[in-house]
């Protein structure tokens, strides 16, 4: 079975191992049999990979709805932003383009937690989601800026190969802040409003991109609404998301400046998350005590907190780290 694994997965995505070593084409080679097994009709191959993906949609809303609101703390902006998304997206009968959503905060806040629940509970549960399910790191998959035209090839290929095998595919970018300018916009034609492209329909896939680009943004307007003594739960999510959108555009580092995506508005939303106040961090540690298998201990909970609660130096409301290290913490503290 794992060898099977394998080659189903270089059959699929062949281009992005090259973007490791883009000099390197041997990997084609010895995925050329398997290739033509995936699209022979009868193939067995082909029907043991389909079968599971031509499945009736099996996103579990209810479940989602659950873990975002009981495992993510403080994010009440995203995970209803989040819930709406999903939610159009399954009951919607004619859907025009795929779900398109951009995540963005500083590090530690929840964006891949977010996403890694998603990709869970997308697909019934004897399924392999790494089949599926396609993660792409800015710093492993694209590490040199020569080579950009290469990759744009490459992502293109890997997108189109794995819609065309499962066309509710979920493809997550991560560290876009890193992403080299322009690679994103690669993509724009198979995230726009088209019936399909080459006999390919994209209208089911999902993807969603983690920035840590709009950070600074999103904490200075949560900040200025605590120094205001506005609630926290009051700032505006539509009025974040517009400002979201214009910051990204025009930041050098985000990945997606002067990118088409959003020129094109081929980004249906922009998600914020918000700094993790004490109260949040606290959560966080008490979540990782239960998950190691500690008893809750108070104490202990109110000395990570404090310690990681750092932002900014006079207030020290927020925790320019988020939840990130609470794991490691624990551990030394236990």
């Amino acid at each position: 079975m794992k060898l099977l694994n394998a080659a189903v997965f270089f059959s699929l995505g062949p281009t992005l191992t090259p973007a490791l070593d883009p000099l390197s084409t041997s990997v084609f080679v010895g995925s050329a049999a398997v290739t033509w097994q995936l699209l022979s009709p009868h193939s067995w191959l082909k029907c043991s990979l389909l079968e599971c993906c031509n499945m009736k949609d099996t996103l579990n809303f209810s479940v989602i709805k659950k873990d975002l609101g009981q495992k993510v703390f403080g994010q009440h902006l995203a995970t209803q932003i989040v819930l709406r998304a999903l939610s159009a997206n399954l009951h919607s009968k004619r859907r025009r383009k795929p779900l398109v959503m951009s995540f963005h905060s500083w590090t530690g806040t929840g964006k891949t937690f977010v996403s890694r629940i998603i990709a869970e509970n997308l697909y019934q549960l004897n399924i392999p989601r790494w089949m599926f399910v396609h993660h792409f790191s800015t710093v492993l998959h694209f590490p040199h800026l020569s080579h950009v035209h290469l990759y744009k090839e490459q992502l293109q290929n890997w997108i189109q190969g794995n819609v065309s095998a499962c066309p509710r595919s979920l493809f997550i970018f991560s560290e876009m802040d890193q992403m080299p300018h322009g690679l994103i916009d690669s993509i724009m034609p198979f995230l726009g409003y088209h019936e399909e492209i080459d006999g390919v329909y994209y209208s089911k896939a999902i993807f969603i991109f983690l920035n840590n680009a709009g950070g600074d943004k999103i904490t200075e307007i949560a900040l200025d609404y605590w120094r205001r003594l506005k609630r926290r739960k009051d700032i505006p999510g539509k009025e974040l998301q517009s400002l979201l959108s214009e910051e990204v555009f025009r930041n050098r580092n985000s990945g997606l400046f002067q990118s088409q995506l959003i020129q094109k508005n081929l980004i249906d939303y922009f998600v914020p998350f918000l700094p993790l106040e004490y109260k949040h961090v606290r959560e966080c540690v008490r979540e990782e005590l239960r998950m190691q298998g500690h008893p809750e201990d108070e104490d202990l909970i109110t000395e990570i907190a404090l310690a990681m609660t750092d932002y900014p130096s006079e207030e020290r409301l927020y925790s320019s780290k988020g939840c990130k290290t609470v794991d490691s913490k624990v551990t030394l503290s236990i």
